[in-house]
């Protein structure tokens, strides 16, 4: 046995979601009277690029190779990092280092931003510590597609964004 329910007539208000529209816009009037009261110090946005916002630690922004005291990138091509990429971006080709104690170095080491899904497996990948994530940079901009891939010596040039992770130790330094 079904039961019938009588259900009222929407109004004017209901089909035209005004009810809905107001609360939205009290919404918005508060905040906005609000900014302008405290001097917009309570406001998220910024004034980009005059002033960037400071990304928290652990964001993967653009990617950067970490050096040696020497100045020479601390990268031992491996290619752990390159295998573990899941969007394969990553190119590198290796050669016999001169240093007997180093057995290979990268001779171009690049990576493919608009292929790179920032997932950071490149960094867990490297037994080196020689690939970072760290550099904050998160604005990456080109008008052509070769504008996206970076090179070993521009990777080399990234700075982190924090200074207490410019010389990251290796594994075998840490205390």
């Amino acid at each position: 046995m079904s039961i019938k329910v009588a259900r009222p007539k929407p109004g004017i208000g209901v089909n035209t979601y005004l009810g809905e529209i107001v609360k939205g816009l009290a919404v918005t009037m508060k905040h906005m009277l609000t900014n302008t009261v405290t001097g917009g110090s309570r406001m998220m946005t910024v004034s980009y690029p005059e002033k960037k916002r400071i990304m928290p630690r652990g964001y993967r922004g653009l990617h950067r190779l970490t050096l040696r005291e020497d100045g020479q990138v601390k990268c031992v091509a491996c290619q752990m990092c390159a295998t573990n990429c899941p969007a394969r971006c990553i190119h590198i080709v290796a050669n016999d280092h001169p240093d007997p104690t180093i057995e290979k170095y990268p001779v171009t080491f690049n990576i493919d931003l608009l292929e790179c899904v920032y997932c950071g497996m490149c960094v867990e990948a490297c037994p080196c510590d020689a690939i970072r994530m760290d550099s904050g940079e998160y604005a990456i901009i080109g008008t052509d597609r070769k504008d996206f891939i970076i090179t070993k010596e521009q990777l080399m040039a990234v700075q982190p964004q924090y200074e207490d992770e410019r010389n990251p130790k290796t594994p075998k330094e840490k205390p």
